[in-house]
């Protein structure tokens, strides 16, 4: 047990690495090669775990006692490791004593998650726009930096006494207005992508364009399946993002109208320097308007908000209204009903694709399974209306039934895969067979067959550990060898 306890102590390090990170296409390869290296090494523990289980229940029944299976041998994890709190989320808790059989459930998890994060760098590396998109992305400021620089630039001080200085003071103003109005077209982009997307490359566009420079890192799954992205050292889930953009939002909203208030000062300022007789003695006043933003969201009244929003013209932003008298006045009873059993069905969809999936590997019949009933799911939260009470519960699980639903579609193609591969190995077995036992003495014959043996071989051992056809391909596989190997002996005499 002294190797075993020598490779977990290293596991807290090992599984750092199982991550993506997406910014510059170059360093993608690098990655998956540092993903495969950490799958293996899982494997190898694996292995020495399964070791140390029987040689427990061995033990258990030399002594005619019930095997212990739910409390054999405890290991400790370096709880230095832990203190990382994506380390932490991959543990699953703060625990740093673990059994061996939940240790196995979890490397199964790890190794799952890294096949997923290879078969997303393989989509990410197979599409050039995405990647050109990619790298785009990095040469400019994340979402919230080109806010903040936006922001500090706002805060002028007008000199109401200098009328060049305020025709000056005036343009940036307006450049910084334009600026705010592009920025707030890109955060509508960044929103909608993230939200309404059905593919996940597509939302990992939006994620791209929110962090720009910072770049992010495709960190791990939670207990929800909600996909858990890391940016300069900050975990967010995709549903934190959406909720980034509303408050960026009303950030935006307010400093337009504070750019609006001081433009308007300025130009009401040089209307009456202008009529002024340069003759008269021009009195030098200093106003100080200073913007305040703090970390926290900005809290208008429904009447400010309105009215400000009515004179810039936002025609198109929703004003919500919360009072319930208001709401069921505008609601009629038959669309609340309907959105309200739309969303209790999307749910239990949800509850029975999740529990379908659960303890894998599973046959490609379950994993379609499951991947219709995230598919009924998304339907049916897409179908309830914003007006509705349930709309903005709608919106969040929606925001990850996505994050499930592309997962299953990438674990149904890693599936389907296997089963492609297995039946194509099978197929050239039988072909070699044949070709072998019609004409044994063609020494070209043979070396087709053998060929054939090494195609099937191959074919066998590129199917993942975690699909469900890998048991069958690991029994056939020695098979296929024999016979590759005495046809090769023959060919060779």
């Amino acid at each position: 047990m002294a190797n075993l306890e020598i490779l977990i102590s290293e596991l807290p390090t090992l599984i750092q690495s199982l991550k993506l990170t997406i910014g510059d296409s170059n360093q993608i390869m690098e990655q998956i090669i540092l993903i495969n290296n950490a799958q293996e090494q899982l494997r190898n523990i694996q292995k020495l775990i399964a070791q140390e289980l029987r040689f427990e229940n061995l033990k258990s029944s030399a002594i005619a006692t019930l095997p212990r299976i739910g409390s054999v041998a405890s290991l400790f994890i370096p709880s230095i490791g832990l203190v990382d709190p994506t380390v932490a989320k991959k543990f699953g808790n703060s625990e740093t004593k673990i059994s061996l059989t939940d240790l196995q459930s979890k490397i199964d998890s790890w190794i799952e998650w890294g096949y997923f994060l290879q078969a997303i760098a393989a989509d990410i590396l197979s599409d050039i726009q995405l990647v050109n998109q990619l790298n785009s992305d990095i040469n400019h400021l994340s979402l919230t930096a080109n806010f903040q620089l936006i922001a500090e630039s706002l805060k002028i001080n007008l000199n109401f006494g200098n009328s060049h200085l305020l025709e000056c003071q005036n343009k940036k103003i307006s450049n910084y207005h334009n600026e705010l109005l592009l920025l707030q077209q890109k955060l509508n982009y960044i929103f909608h992508t993230i939200k309404n997307s059905h593919s996940l490359l597509n939302i990992l566009l939006g994620v791209s364009a929110f962090y720009g420079k910072s770049g992010f890192t495709l960190e791990w799954l939670d207990d929800d399946h909600e996909l858990i992205i890391s940016s300069q050292g900050k975990l967010q889930e995709l549903t934190d993002i959406l909720n980034d953009c509303d408050f960026f939002q009303e950030q935006i909203a307010a400093l337009i109208i504070q750019g609006d208030t001081l433009r308007e000062q300025a130009e009401q300022a040089l209307k009456k320097i202008e009529q002024k007789s340069s003759k008269k003695p021009i009195i030098s006043q200093h106003v100080e308007i200073v913007a305040k933003f703090s970390t926290q969201k900005i809290v208008c009244s429904a009447l400010v908000i309105a009215s400000s929003l009515l004179i810039l013209g936002f025609g198109g932003w929703k004003i919500k209204d919360n009072s319930p008298q208001l709401q069921q006045i505008n609601l009629s009873l038959p669309q609340e009903g309907t959105a309200s059993a739309n969303f209790q069905s999307a749910q239990k969809l949800g509850m029975e694709a999740a529990s379908l999936v659960q303890k894998p590997p599973h046959s490609l019949k379950v994993w379609q399974q499951a991947q219709n009933k995230w598919h009924q799911a998304i339907i049916l939260l897409n179908s309830i209306h914003d007006e509705t009470s349930v709309s903005d519960q709608a919106k969040k699980k929606l925001a990850y039934y996505q994050i499930n639903y592309n997962a299953i579609n990438q674990r149904v193609l890693i599936e389907n895969k296997a089963v492609a591969n297995l039946e194509s190995a099978q197929k050239l077995a039988i072909e070699a067979n044949l070709f072998f036992h019609n004409s044994p003495h063609s020494l070209l014959i043979r070396q087709q067959s053998k060929d054939k043996f090494e195609q099937a071989i191959n074919l066998l051992k590129a199917i993942p550990d975690s699909t469900f056809v890998s048991i069958q391909a690991k029994e056939t596989l020695p098979i296929y060898k024999t016979n590759y190997a005495a046809i090769s002996q023959i060919i060779q005499k």
